[in-house]
């Protein structure tokens, strides 16, 4: 681990045990929890990147909401993770710590990975250091393997006051889709493409069945990075 990891794990390790709770509040405008956006990039994920028995590592996990949905989502793969918060990861459910691995030191992790996800990760990475955390979850991958990058969407209003209000968010820098898609492309990937996520808060989930055909549109409050290794 070295001195960015330490800065960041110190910065994420008091909120460990308030984070469902804290991001409850900061998403609360939306209608929803916390555990509705965690569902949302499980089912995309499912939807666009995973085979059944694939591999995946959740870069970044915390205390594993996303990697819960996942394995709920695709039983059969396997989910690993890596943070670099020790008390968030002491929080990653038993059930899920049983099928795979849990760690905050890559060396402890069992990679190659068909998937390596980076959720809402890049923008608590200084920029500087953002090509380094991009190349570092390129090398977990196997050969044609694919990252997936979720990123809250600076040129949505919502987001950026969702982000403003969140305390675990407070030194958070805010990435646009070509910035990430620079770093992808970068760090060797290939046939990269975003698409826009989350677009209708609860009072108007009717509307939520169109949400797959505006993966174009850049109003989404999300938006998913994707790139194929080569």
């Amino acid at each position: 681990m070295n001195v960015n990891d330490t800065m960041r794990a110190s910065e994420f390790d008091p909120f460990s045990e308030s984070y469902p709770t804290l991001l409850n509040e900061s998403v609360a405008i939306t209608g929803e929890s916390g555990e509705y956006f965690a569902v949302y990039k499980a089912n995309f994920i499912a939807a666009n990147v995973a085979a059944l028995d694939c591999k995946i590592l959740d870069y970044g996990c915390g205390v594993g909401m996303v990697s819960a949905k996942i394995k709920e989502r695709i039983p059969q793969a396997q989910i690993d993770g890596y943070d670099v918060s020790q008390a968030s990861l002491s929080r990653v459910p038993p059930a899920l710590r049983a099928q795979g691995h849990f760690a905050s030191n890559i060396m402890d992790l069992n990679p190659p990975y068909d998937v390596v996800l980076v959720a809402n990760v890049l923008h608590h990475v200084e920029p500087a250091n953002r090509l380094f955390t991009i190349r570092e979850a390129a090398d977990l991958l196997e050969t044609n393997g694919k990252l997936v990058v979720f990123e809250h969407n600076p040129a949505n209003p919502l987001t950026r006051r969702a982000v403003r209000l969140c305390p675990f968010d407070e030194n958070a820098v805010l990435l646009s889709p070509k910035e990430t898609m620079e770093w992808l492309a970068l760090s060797g990937f290939e046939s990269v493409r975003v698409s826009y996520i989350v677009f209708f808060p609860r009072a108007l989930r009717w509307l939520r069945p169109l949400e797959k055909a505006l993966g174009w549109c850049p109003l989404g409050a999300q938006y998913a990075a994707v790139g194929r290794l080569a």
